[in-house]
């Protein structure tokens, strides 16, 4: 399209909204540059600039990075030098494509780095190439057809759409940038539309894509396994392809939808950050590319294995949105920064600033040996100490008695919960106490009712013999008479009894990717739309029970992704809940998640999984990083532990709001020292902090150990609130930037897996 075309009515009309919203909230602003051809999108610290290029309107990236004054940096993009753009000389076309900064690429036309948009038409042709058309700049922000997405009100949030084109394949690519004004995001998503006389054939969607000069970064990515998720690794980028991704359903325990790279010096005070986070929960590859030149091409989106859809004429596809952030405040910004973005933008319901009920869970107190006496048993002995909801766990159900049975077949076992689940809650909240259940919506047991009516809903290749795990199939949600099935099932249960917590359980991945309700050329589709009927069902859960609590889990931490926090506003951590083990795992997590976001016990020991006996006060002071509980018998348990509980329930009362609602810092990781952990929260006023400090393994013949506590007033001055748990911190009352670069002295604990608490407030006089 010719320059002048694309410079249309639309754009003139967005400089009067841009005033507006100048005048209206000065911390974003979204302009276009009609001289210059920049896009320029401005958070409250910084920028993020797209450019247009040459008569063939290619859409390249500018630059992204500490906010800028100026939107005169179309030079950036190198286009004065040679390989010179396509129109002043077509010979080097395959060179200029294969070094110029693309904002979203195409495939197969002289781009030899990894595309963003791939395509296969019915003639079996692969060819893409994009060119901008027109953009929109408006207020607010629009949803994702069902699909989770942060979302933002018009003084919240500014959007602007770029949409570009294929005019050989009549394919319609909408870009869509959203910023926020209390955080440094940009939430991106796109949109493809078959504007064409024929279907086509999208084997690559990916959702984000930013092409930069590799400054010597390095990148982080969060790794595992069952009941080790999330730990931090870093690693240099290098020439060629680094990536992590999940092909298993789900975005799993082994990686997870995340990546950041940074400068090599950068602390978690200080230095460059970028990262993306997918808010999305099934199949995902993120990447970062460094090319022949120098450059590196980030990118994140679903993972193009297994992956086609079939796009017919008319037909639009939304890609999940991806969240990019930058933070010239190292680490510790970029963590802040997700933290604010998830708790105001994207988290819902009745208890997104709410404080959790304290519950205890029967799961590792009794696993499937349970009867309704048992559990109230458990429940008169919790609700004395004040632990405020029973949660009962899987086995209530059809003829269960141990995993080898039953999923599918929801409906309650009256054998074991004698007298009926109504009569079992109603005796809870008698207690006073809250009633919460196990479920795990998406799974079926060869062993069940319904799998015996209805094999052909599980997701199965027709012809082989279906892997099995943890003797379990998947069901085939991508068929709304399964879907619709299992939720009428489960929601009869719920609309039986006053349940008011629901966890969702998913303990097995997907594989043998197939669908008997999928044409041959749509099989392809498969995964995706089993996310989307997942994300669906959960739509109709909150929605048709908006006061309940749902907890999402899949076997711990499996699914602990942005796209499930849409949903729920806390999801199960880790099935390892041993103390020392979660300081890792919820360093990890916390890395992107706000606090108030993972699921957090106190449970029995020796361990269950790890067969470490740990102090049952460490217990509760790492267990408070979380939303809090137990997940023991508490009629069997010591009775000096028993005793704790009220003080760690006080304890949870006292500083959940700060916990929930503060500035995380994190100060020292037993992971990077194998000595002890240390971790603070900051209220958003500065009024007080709550330092967590837990010795791992304690040294001989050592000082005191200093830590430095950021985020506090420096001008202020503190003091130890509870100095009387610690007596030997003698000095009690420091100023803000005492503790922020001088420090405190850490005496040693006698003993290994020890904790303490420091509250720090401001020294009265000064309110």
């Amino acid at each position: 399209m010719h320059r002048a075309n694309a410079l249309g009515r639309g754009n003139r009309k967005c400089s009067g909204c841009t005033a507006k919203t100048t005048e209206r909230n000065q911390n974003m602003n979204i302009i276009y540059n009609e001289k210059n051809r920049v896009f320029k999108l401005d958070t409250p610290h910084t920028s993020y600039c797209i450019g247009v290029v040459d008569e063939e309107n290619f859409l390249g990236h500018v630059y992204y990075g500490r906010k800028l004054g100026s939107d005169d940096l179309a030079y950036l993009m190198r286009t004065g030098e040679p390989p010179f753009v396509p129109s002043e000389n077509n010979r080097d076309r395959t060179s200029f494509l294969d070094t110029f900064p693309m904002e979203y690429t195409g495939h197969n036309l002289g781009d030899y780095r990894e595309g963003t948009l791939s395509v296969r038409t019915l003639s079996g042709h692969t060819g893409v190439s994009l060119s901008y058309v027109s953009h929109s700049i408006y207020d607010g922000k629009k949803a994702l057809e069902g699909l989770p997405a942060t979302f933002g009100g018009k003084d919240e949030c500014k959007t602007l759409e770029i949409i570009c084109e294929d005019p050989v394949l009549k394919l319609q690519v909408v870009l869509s940038y959203s910023i926020f004004a209390d955080t440094d995001a940009v939430a991106r998503s796109v949109r493809i539309v078959n504007q064409g006389g024929e279907a086509v054939y999208l084997t690559k969607v990916l959702s984000a894509c930013i092409d930069m000069d590799n400054d010597n970064y390095e990148m982080i990515t969060l790794h595992g396994s069952w009941a080790r998720e999330r730990a931090i690794q870093t690693y240099p980028v290098r020439k060629g392809k680094q990536s992590v991704g999940s092909v298993r359903g789900e975005s799993s325990h082994q990686e997870h939808p995340f990546m950041a790279w940074k400068s090599r010096t950068a602390t978690e005070e200080t230095g460059d950050v970028y990262a993306m986070n997918f808010v999305y929960s099934g199949n995902f590859l993120a990447q970062i590319e460094e090319s022949q030149f120098g450059s590196i091409r980030a990118m994140m989106g679903i993972h193009p294995e297994d992956f086609c859809w079939k796009l017919e004429p008319g037909g639009s596809f939304q890609a999940p949105e991806v969240i990019c952030m930058y933070s010239a405040g190292g680490l510790g910004g970029m963590t802040r920064n997700f933290h604010e973005l998830y708790r105001n933008h994207l988290i819902r319901g009745m208890y997104k600033d709410k404080k959790r009920p304290i519950l205890i869970n029967n799961w590792e107190a009794t696993y499937f040996d349970f009867d309704t006496d048992k559990l109230l048993d458990i429940a008169r002995q919790a609700s004395a100490l004040g632990i405020e909801m029973l949660v009962m766990d899987d086995g209530w159900f059809g003829h269960r008695d141990d995993d080898n049975s039953s999923l599918g077949d929801w409906f309650v076992n009256e054998s074991k919960i004698k007298g009926g689940l109504k009569y079992l809650v109603d005796e809870v909240n008698r207690l006073g106490m809250k009633f919460g259940i196990w479920v795990e919506p998406e799974m079926i047991s060869p062993d069940s009712d319904l799998y015996k009516e209805h094999p052909d809903w599980a997701i199965q290749i027709p012809g082989r013999v279906g892997s099995l795990g943890r003797n379990q199939y998947v069901l085939d949600l991508t068929r709304k008479e399964v879907r619709d099935c299992i939720y009428e099932r489960i929601a009869a249960v719920l609309r039986s009894a006053n349940i008011e917590y629901v966890k969702w359980d998913m303990n097995r991945q997907l594989s043998d990717f197939g669908s008997f309700g999928l044409p041959a050329d749509r099989q392809g589709e498969l995964v995706h739309r089993q996310t989307l009927a997942l994300y669906e069902m959960q739509e109709r859960l909150i929605t048709d029970f908006p006061n309940l609590l749902l907890e999402n889990c899949s076997g711990g931490g499996a699914r602990f992704d942005p796209g499930m926090l849409y949903y729920s506003p806390q999801i199960w951590c880790s099935d390892d809940a041993d103390a020392v083990e979660r300081l890792s795992i919820q360093a990890g997590t916390a890395l992107i998640y706000p606090l108030s976001t993972m699921g957090a016990h106190v449970s029995d020991c020796p361990n269950h999984t790890v067969g470490r006996t740990t102090p049952f006060e460490t217990r509760g002071y790492v267990a408070l990083a979380g939303t809090f509980g137990y997940e023991l018998d508490v009629t069997k348990i010591p009775e000096a532990d028993r005793e704790m509980i009220p003080d760690q329930v006080a304890m949870y009362h006292k500083y959940n709001d700060l916990v929930r609602q503060g500035d995380y810092y994190r100060i020292a990781r037993y992971a990077d020292n194998h000595f002890y952990d240390c971790y603070a929260v900051v209220a958003k006023d500065k009024s007080e902090a709550l330092v967590t400090y837990v010795q791992v393994l304690g040294r001989p013949n050592f000082h005191s150990r200093r830590i430095r506590i950021p985020g506090l007033d420096p001008e202020k001055t503190y003091v130890i609130e509870n100095a009387a748990d610690w007596p030997e911190i003698r000095q009690t009352e420091y100023r803000g930037d005492t503790l922020h670069y001088a420090g405190i002295n850490i005496p040693p604990i006698s003993g290994d897996f020890k904790g303490r608490l420091l509250h720090f407030v401001l020294r009265s006089h000064q309110f």
